[in-house]
């Protein structure tokens, strides 16, 4: 079952003087990583405080070591910025529910489906990268002000956004077999018969082709329309089971409306 707890919001300073869970987040866009971590600990009703992403304020670097979000922070513990090292800290402090298996095949296969999502060259990453490469080129996807500032920020290769696209149709086929196959046996998750890591990762990626309604996800309206920036072959890919998966997961298991 989820938790209840809204998220809170603290300046920088009150965050540092602060112990236990805090995390920096992006404020306005439900970037698939902050949003995972945000549902995490919802679903494991832990208690975390939010300071929105200013990467200008000297202070929050020095603190985070990062100009990006989200970081986490727990006590005197170092800096994480991870989507493994996050999830795996949550596993520690709240083991029930568990969102990684405890069989090892298994928890194998949830951490390996987590990364064709969240890490490089996975969904998430594939989308932001086909986004950015658009908006340089003046194609859509993220303005030319966002797109020059990612690229920079993450070392965009032309040659590699051109292999995005193909990327991106792939998995997304990948996790629509996956989500068929065991809606045939009866289950509305990605593993086994309960929420996983992997299917808050998956509902949440999919802000990057269709963002929840905006009473539901309140964004600006050009942000919005480059996350839905699209083409015949990705729509054809984007398999409706997919969206349906990720209404079932926010309407059981996350907090809504996003707290953005």
């Amino acid at each position: 079952m989820s938790g209840t707890m809204p998220v809170t919001y603290v300046d920088t300073a009150t965050a540092i003087a602060r112990s236990g869970l805090r995390m920096t987040v992006v404020e306005g866009v439900p970037s698939p990583w902050g949003e995972a971590a945000k549902g995490i600990w919802h679903v494991k009703d832990l208690p975390w405080v939010a300071t929105r992403l200013d990467p200008t304020d000297p202070v929050q670097v020095e603190w985070t070591g990062r100009q990006s979000a989200p970081v986490v922070l727990y006590d005197k513990e170092p800096p994480r910025d991870r989507w493994i090292d996050i999830l795996l800290l949550a596993e520690r402090l709240a083991p029930s529910p568990a969102l990684v298996p405890k069989d090892p095949v298994d928890r194998a296969l949830a951490i390996g489906l987590s990364h064709e999502i969240c890490g490089e060259h996975g969904l998430a990453w594939s989308r932001r990268l086909w986004l950015t490469h658009l908006g340089l080129n003046g194609r859509g996807g993220f303005s030319a002000m966002v797109s020059a500032y990612l690229a920079a920020k993450y070392a965009y290769d032309a040659n590699i956004a051109q292999t995005a696209p193909q990327r991106i149709r792939a998995l997304l086929g990948l996790f629509a077999a996956r989500l068929k196959a065991q809606r045939a046996r009866g289950s509305d998750y990605l593993m086994g018969d309960g929420i996983s890591c992997v299917d808050i990762y998956l509902a949440t990626a999919m802000a990057l082709f269709r963002p929840l309604p905006q009473a539901q996800c309140e964004m600006r309206a050009q942000t919005r329309t480059a996350f839905e920036t699209t083409d015949p072959e990705t729509e054809a890919a984007l398999d409706p089971i997919l969206l349906k998966h990720r209404d079932a997961i926010y309407a059981r298991h996350l907090e809504l409306p996003l707290s953005l």
